[in-house]
This record gives C-alpha cells, sequence and structure tokens, in this order.
C-alpha cells in the first residue's frame, strides 16, 4: 500500500463520516494526482478540455462517495472514475479510445477473501451466460492475460477484453439486484 493510500483513505473516511476539514484535506491532495492521470492519459485532449475532465471527476467523487467502502483500496476506485471520466470525454469529442486491460488489474484481483465472499462471486458469475463466466474466472480470478484467453476461446484479444468488460457490467447489474 503507498503512502497516499494510506493518507488518502484515512482523510476519506474521515470525510465520509461528516468531517468536512478532511475533506477539504482529500481534495486538495489527490487533485494533482487526478490533474497529472488526466493529462498523462488524455494527450489528444486539449488543457482545457482537461481541465473540464478534473473538475467532472471531483464532482463525481463528491456524488459517488458513498459507494467507496472503506474497508477496499482508494485508489482503484478513484482511478476508475477518473478513467471513466476521460473515456466520458473522448466520447463526446468523437474519438475512439483503447482502455488496455492491464489498467483494470488492480479492479480485478481482489485482496484475499473470506469463504464466504468467494461464495458469493460464485454464485454471481454463474449467472452469467457459460463464455462470459469463463472470461470472468481466466482474467479476473485466475489472472490469465486477454490473449491468453482469446487464444483458447478462439476470440481476438479486444474481443475478449470487450466481453468481459460487458460481463463486469452484467455482473454490477446482478449484484445490485441482489441487494435491493
Amino acid at each position: 500500500m503507498t503512502d497516499h493510500e494510506t493518507e488518502w483513505s484515512a482523510l476519506f473516511r474521515a470525510a465520509n463520516a461528516g468531517d468536512g476539514r478532511a475533506y477539504a484535506q482529500f481534495l486538495h491532495a489527490v487533485t494533482p494526482m487526478l490533474r497529472g492521470l488526466i493529462r498523462s492519459r488524455g494527450r489528444a485532449l486539449t488543457a482545457e478540455a482537461h481541465e473540464d475532465v478534473v473538475q467532472e471527476v471531483l464532482l463525481a467523487i463528491h456524488a459517488k462517495r458513498h459507494t467507496w467502502q472503506a474497508d477496499a483500496p482508494l485508489l482503484p476506485w478513484l482511478y476508475a472514475i477518473a478513467r471513466y471520466k476521460l473515456a466520458d470525454a473522448f466520447r463526446r469529442r468523437g474519438a475512439a479510445i483503447y482502455l488496455p486491460i492491464e489498467e483494470l488489474q488492480a479492479e480485478l484481483e481482489a485482496p484475499a477473501q473470506d469463504v464466504t465472499a468467494a461464495r458469493d462471486s460464485a454464485v454471481l458469475i454463474a449467472q452469467l451466460d457459460a463464455r462470459s463466466a469463463t472470461i470472468v474466472r481466466a482474467v479476473g480470478i485466475e489472472g490469465e492475460s486477454a490473449a491468453e484467453v482469446g487464444q483458447r476461446l478462439d476470440m481476438s484479444e479486444g474481443a475478449v477484453r470487450v466481453a468481459l468488460h460487458r460481463a463486469m457490467q452484467r455482473l454490477g447489474r446482478i449484484a445490485k439486484g441482489n441487494r435491493g
């Protein structure tokens, strides 16, 4: 865990508990990192567009801060929000984007799970179609690359990435349905 992870997680935890000063410190601390991330990933965008995306990310963090689980790593959650807002900016611009599966690795790899979490995951994955379930298990759980899975399933690497993304979205919808 990085120093930023520890420090920012503590600030964000306090902010979510109602500490306004901690929230201001958190936003002040993460903004330069977000700005750098948006600049490096969005080189095709203008400087003004970079700043617009940074502001959208900060707004999304505020709007979705209740979705972060205090026992989960904070940085992957922040990176995911930034990545989605950057993708939205490219989409609005009409540009094609490429998000390497390697960037999702932190989100796909989970810390050691208890038996209940593993069972719950298996139940959710079982609700997917066979191909999607195979891809999620292979890439998300067993750590195979999209190229390896694609070769085994006679799919292109890109098709595996798209199928994985769609399967993860379906899993999210399934999980939300099971909570309510």
